[in-house]
């Protein structure tokens, strides 16, 4: 029996006047904060570092993998969901449907399950990957979302209204791998504010 810990890190504050999604870039608040996360992530003896491909994401946790002369592997399936083509004023709104109905798409969107699949989809292969050992992956707000509901089905909207402007924010989460089983299992989840 082996247990993985990993620390997904949501990204710092980002310059919403950005709309290009992928290479929207953090705020210097944002800038400043990932220190906040270098200083909490510095003794938890991190092995491996993974990424959404996005740049806040991967931004957020870059000062810390320098530090410990740690590459960022980036992993496209962990990016952020793609709500629809155009920017979008009323996101709350939208937001709190496709929590009531995860098949709830925009068009030329994702729902939150198919955001939910590909994001545990990437986390079970890299539980794989780095069996036993202790990993940081850069994220986002929805994204994580989902991930911590698929594991916790009591986490909803209210939740995730509750983190919305929490960032940067860290959630721990411990797997165990049993011997001829398919699989970790989440044996606990753990909500970190860095404030």
């Amino acid at each position: 029996m082996s247990t993985t810990t990993v620390y997904f890190v949501r990204h710092a504050e980002a310059d919403n006047s950005v709309a290009d999604d992928r290479n929207r870039p953090l705020t210097e608040k944002g800038r400043a904060d990932c220190a906040l996360v270098t200083e909490y992530l510095r003794d938890k003896n991190i092995e491996i570092v993974l990424s959404s491909p996005y740049r806040r994401a991967a931004d957020t946790i870059s000062d810390f993998a320098r530090s410990v002369n740690i590459p960022i592997e980036t992993v496209e399936d962990f990016r952020e969901f793609k709500l629809c083509e155009v920017w979008l004023d009323d996101f709350m709104a939208i937001s709190e449907r496709q929590w009531a109905d995860f098949t709830y798409r925009l068009p030329d969107g994702e729902c939150l399950r198919d955001v939910q699949v590909r994001n545990v989809a990437a986390l079970s292969d890299a539980l794989k990957r780095y069996e036993g050992k202790n990993i940081v992956i850069g994220t986002h707000g929805t994204a994580l979302a989902v991930t911590i509901n698929y594991f916790d089905s009591s986490f909803g909207f209210d939740d995730f209204m509750a983190m919305v402007y929490t960032r940067p924010w860290i959630v721990r989460m411990e797997f165990i791998s049993s011997a001829g089983a398919s699989g970790a299992s989440c044996a606990g989840i753990e909500k970190i504010s860095l404030y």
